[in-house]
């Protein structure tokens, strides 16, 4: 199905003008294959896309196999501790090196002919490649050969590639997540708990949209949230989205002692990266894996102050909490998916003008980074 027939004349229509209601992305952005690899070709190949933390490569080898926009990449802790990321690829018969997370000591080895690389993609051994065990062929040279590197950056215990090399500098891409973040020692929190939620029956863009909009809290998560709505308000700026909401004491006071009810930030960079803040002392962090059109991996990793009580009792208790909250929402946003095989929803159903203006803001920017695409289709150049 080209691309014109799959999204229609108009990749968002308005509603009404006066009111500002707006449509949402058309059902097939959220179901059609065609679609899935525009997103991976054009949005997460080109994007500082968020791939793991930090705390999972402790020690020096330490290498994890990790997809971005359908590619197989690697990640390593090299000799200086500086976390690399190259593609996962054997230059000899382009074998996928490393299949599990690992620590392959000092070399990265293919499995399938002992070629050998150094921990910063430098090719040492080629055994037999010429037909003695350390014979070269003619006019080949180990040191003119070296696995493809990927722009790799960390923020903090948070690790993000861009695979193509053309998306912008990874400081202006952090920095709208580091204004929000003004006043918080990030050096003064540490991994409490992961929680492995394995693959969701849902669009990565569902999960995103679901936490960046503060309108489902009081209705999903009455049981495990003490949270008003008419407490928050939406934080839009630029590529970071979400909401944040204050709470008072005495509103916490009045709070089960088995529900979220502190002050918090839900904040997101697009395309990927989710982070909460839940003061005084908690950060969690999500990692929304797309797999495929309709199926997401996602887990959590909590993290607490170094001050706080981090007895194996609390840790357990927020593990349950969030694991709780978790699961209401991916009921949602599984329903969620299964809706937009109706055709009532091929329209995008209706966004609050006041609520989800960032969830329109997120799509819109799923729109543009498959616009060029889109433009190719000649019943499609007037896309708004």
């Amino acid at each position: 199905m080209i691309m014109s027939e799959l999204m229609g004349a108009d990749f968002f229509s308005l509603f009404d003008q006066k009111s500002k209601v707006l449509h949402g992305l058309p059902s097939t952005a959220y179901f059609s294959n065609e679609f899935f690899e525009l997103e991976e070709s054009l949005l997460f190949a080109k994007s500082w896309t968020f791939v793991g933390f930090a705390h999972e490569l402790a020690k020096v080898g330490d290498v994890m196999p990790i997809q971005v926009a359908g590619e197989p990449l690697l990640l390593v802790l090299s000799t200086n501790n500086k976390i690399k990321a190259f593609h996962n690829v054997c230059l000899h018969r382009n074998l996928k090196l490393v299949n599990e997370p690992q620590n392959c000591k000092k070399l990265i080895t293919c499995p399938y002919h002992r070629w050998s690389y150094d921990l910063d993609g430098r090719l040492l051994a080629v055994p037999f490649f010429g037909g003695g065990k350390t014979e070269l062929p003619e006019e080949f040279s180990l040191e003119n050969q070296s696995l493809r590197e990927v722009r790799c950056r960390k923020f903090y215990d948070w690790i993000f590639v861009n695979l193509s090399g053309s998306g912008p500098s990874f400081d202006s891409f952090i920095d709208p997540l580091k204004k929000q973040l003004e006043g918080i020692d990030l050096d003064d929190y540490f991994p409490i708990a992961s929680i492995e939620f394995g693959e969701i029956k849902t669009n990565w863009k569902l999960l995103m949209e679901n936490f960046i909009e503060p309108y489902h809290v009081q209705f999903v998560h009455k049981t495990t949230t003490s949270q008003p709505l008419v407490d928050h308000y939406v934080v839009s700026d630029g590529h970071c989205l979400g909401s944040a909401v204050d709470i008072t004491q005495e509103q916490q006071d009045k709070a089960k002692n088995d529900t979220l009810s502190v002050s918090s930030r839900y904040l997101t960079l697009f395309p990927n990266f989710v982070l909460g803040v839940y003061f005084p002392d908690q950060i969690g962090v999500h990692f929304n894996q797309p797999v495929s059109a309709e199926t997401t991996c996602q887990k959590r990793v909590i993290y607490q102050h170094k001050d706080s009580d981090n007895s194996a009792e609390t840790v357990e208790k927020i593990r349950k909490l969030w694991h709780d909250v978790h699961k209401e929402d991916h009921e949602m946003c599984e329903r969620l998916q299964q809706g937009r095989h109706s055709e009532v929803a091929s329209e995008g159903g209706f966004l609050s003008p006041h609520w989800e203006s960032s969830v329109r803001s997120f799509q819109e920017m799923v729109a543009d980074s498959i616009r060029p695409a889109l433009n190719q289709q000649p019943k499609i150049e007037n896309v708004k």
